[in-house]
């Protein structure tokens, strides 16, 4: 088995708002499929796998940037999303919080029906994963949300999360089954030790492929077992800090977004209509769909596209976010009958973007660009948990100048 990366997170309680949740089902289902379209369901898993890349994608979805309410609600988003066109995409999202966690089981015997998938090691491979986290592993959080997410070919990942109330925090695994070989043939018996809370009892004669897998682990060499566990860790403060963000990769989406325009832009006015806000958001949420794994180490800057719920870095520009739905969904269904040239346009976004890096140097005025954001979020349809966005009573200062 082989276990991606973990993410520390602050302990965040509350409800979505329904005006929300509708949209990220939505967005995240156009994002998932423009990336089954373009990269195939193997990528996706992976993708899933990556905790840094999945905490842009809920940040992309306007969930707070940093807190632990980003896994229940992004893959709950999916699971009411996908599920129903599970039989077209491929892709299975089962588990969840609480109760929906314990019925992953039953969910994945029935996935196995539809697709001959071999139902009993599904379910062993997501216990197994539940009994490492929660059992074997010893560090003070106790699992509370369980999700199998697999395709019709058999790939899988697990996004499982653990709270620890003393500190206020919350631990998120993920799993992924690329390269994986064998399983034990049942879960792994816990026994009771002084002191010690529930462990794995190695001494089980099926216990054997387990042992294996960690002789081998002890075998390789430190470096790159380090390399391959990616861990995040997220600060408690609520607001977004311009220490949290690449101001660079920031400040070029910014001025592709508002200012010149580079050489070949021509591309993007196959997006009509769209205005420089909505290609603010396109151009991250284009990131998501298109960028490489080391482009998710700031998982705050992808809030720039669509804030946060809780007015973090600002409300949530709602009229803009269903701009972005629209032109994903318009693009995605023209790319099904092979006209292409409106996802060639936002997947140049990206690129663009990226090439302006190179020779770029933001002015480090973050404090004003999420001023302008703020005072400028009621005109967008702003909303948070709290209300609606109004109008500043007053906005004086100079332009803003962060690009």
């Amino acid at each position: 088995m082989k276990r991606s990366g973990a993410a520390d997170l602050p302990l965040h309680y509350g409800q979505v708002p329904p005006w929300l949740a509708q949209r990220m089902a939505k967005l995240g289902f156009a994002i998932t499929e423009s990336i089954l379209i373009e990269y195939g369901k193997s990528e996706f898993l992976r993708r899933m796998s990556d905790p840094f890349w999945f905490q842009s994608f809920g940040a992309v979805m306007g969930m707070d940037w940093h807190s632990s309410g980003i896994t229940t609600s992004v893959l709950g988003a999916l699971k009411r999303s996908i599920n129903p066109n599970s039989a077209s995409l491929g892709i299975y999202v089962c588990g969840g919080k609480g109760k929906h966690s314990k019925a992953t089981p039953d969910e994945l015997v029935r996935v196995a029906m539809k697709t001959g998938l071999n139902g009993s090691e599904l379910v062993r491979s997501s216990k197994l994963s539940a009994k490492v986290d929660n059992t074997a592993i010893q560090d003070g959080f106790q699992l509370y949300t369980h999700n199998f997410i697999l395709s019709d070919s058999g790939q899988w990942t697990v996004i499982q999360q653990g709270m620890k109330e003393d500190t206020r925090t919350a631990r998120r695994y993920h799993w992924h089954s690329d390269n994986l070989t064998s399983f034990v043939e049942e879960p792994h018996t816990g026994i009771c030790g002084t002191n010690q809370g529930i462990i794995l009892n190695l001494t089980d004669t099926r216990a054997g492929n387990t042992r294996k897998e960690i002789m081998n682990l002890t075998n390789e060499s430190p470096v790159d077992v380090i390399n391959e566990f990616r861990h995040l860790v997220l600060p408690s403060h609520h607001d977004v800090t311009e220490n949290d963000v690449n101001l660079k990769r920031l400040g070029s989406v910014l001025w592709l977004a508002h200012e010149r325009k580079p050489e070949g832009f021509e591309e993007l006015l196959l997006l009509n209509g769209v205005g420089p806000r909505t290609i603010q958001s396109l151009a991250l949420v284009s990131e998501v769909i298109h960028g490489t794994p080391s482009r998710f180490r700031d998982p705050a800057r992808f809030s720039f596209a669509h804030g946060g719920k809780d007015g973090h870095p600002f409300p949530v520009p709602v009229k803009v976010y269903d701009e972005v739905i629209n032109t994903l969904h318009n693009a995605i269904d023209k790319a099904k009958i092979g006209v292409n040239d409106k996802n060639e346009a936002i997947k140049k976004l990206h690129s663009i973007a990226a090439d302006a890096e190179k020779n770029f140097t933001p002015n480090k005025n973050f404090d004003a660009l999420i001023e302008k954001e703020r005072n400028e979020s009621w005109k967008y349809g702003g909303k948070t948990v709290f209300g609606d966005a109004k109008p500043p009573k007053r906005i004086g200062g100079d332009q803003l100048k962060l690009f």
